[in-house]
């Protein structure tokens, strides 16, 4: 046989046996599944004991004998020495001593914000002073009452002699008074407030449309007088109308004294109570 003819029938040997591929690849798919089940499998933990016991009865194991004591190992240590024997504590007992004598009583120290809130406070009553002191010829003909609210100082300026009726013109005697208000509590802490306030008559005519409007002027007049470089940023304008009576607009002297415009020096809230009025008369 020349080697052609050996070639060729090692090739046709070849193609007959094609299927060993095919079977060696099944086999390897079978091992995989195989391998998978068992990787998926879980272990019945009481089917596993009772396999487990019946493989013991069937082939027998080594018998159990029951140990009573704990065997331990010997220590020179402990043949040689023996443990020391605990000695009762010399205080035994506890014993509560107190004494008669009394401690001095220690106010509590006010802290930084109390403090601050106390300056404001005295700056408020130096300023009330001041104006009491200053303008006490003001205050005898009534040209303005103070009324002090705790952390508000309160200058109530009234319709009567400052404006004219339904007007928000201030009359030009009234200029000087309001600049020595300025003066005094310009130095002072705190928000300035100038709120216009009138009675509950409806009121218009050819330079205003309602109250509001009016007192708002009215507040607006004061504050352009009462502003300088120290207040100006501080100054705050509202027009309450008839909103803050003092009094009931009952009768016509009420409602005169709802006529005004105030003046607030504010530090915080006011204190609720009766209305106080500070004026000489």
């Amino acid at each position: 046989m020349d080697s052609r003819e050996l070639l060729h029938e090692t090739e046709r040997s070849e193609g007959e046996q094609g299927w060993l591929a095919t079977f060696a690849d099944l086999m390897s798919l079978l091992m995989c599944f195989f391998v998978l089940l068992l990787s998926f499998s879980e272990i019945d933990v009481i089917k596993f004991k009772q396999l487990a016991g019946s493989m013991k009865h069937a082939f027998g194991v080594q018998q159990q004998i029951p140990a009573e004591d704990i065997p331990k190992g010997t220590s020179v240590i402990a043949q040689e020495f023996s443990p020391g024997r605990p000695e009762p504590s010399p205080i035994n007992q506890v014993r509560q001593h107190t004494s008669s004598d009394s401690q001095p009583f220690v106010p509590r120290s006010a802290g930084p914000q109390e403090v601050a809130q106390d300056a404001l406070n005295q700056s408020l009553k130096q300023a009330q002073t001041r104006i009491q002191n200053d303008m006490q010829e003001h205050l005898r003909r009534g040209s303005f009452e103070l009324d002090n609210l705790g952390q508000q100082l309160i200058i109530r300026i009234q319709e009567k002699g400052a404006f004219a009726t339904g007007s928000a013109f201030l009359q030009p005697q009234f200029i000087p008074l309001v600049k020595q208000i300025a003066e005094i509590i310009s130095d002072v802490p705190g928000e300035i407030i100038v709120s216009g306030h009138t009675d509950n008559l409806p009121q218009r005519n050819e330079l205003f449309e309602d109250n509001l409007e009016l007192s708002a002027a009215r507040a607006i007049a004061i504050a352009r007088v009462l502003r300088n470089p120290d207040i100006r940023w501080r100054l705050k304008v509202e027009g309450l109308a008839d909103t803050q009576p003092l009094l009931p607009n009952s009768n016509a002297a009420n409602r005169a004294r709802n006529r005004r415009v105030e003046i607030i020096l504010t530090q915080g809230k006011a204190v609720s109570g009766d209305l106080s009025l500070s004026k000489l008369e």
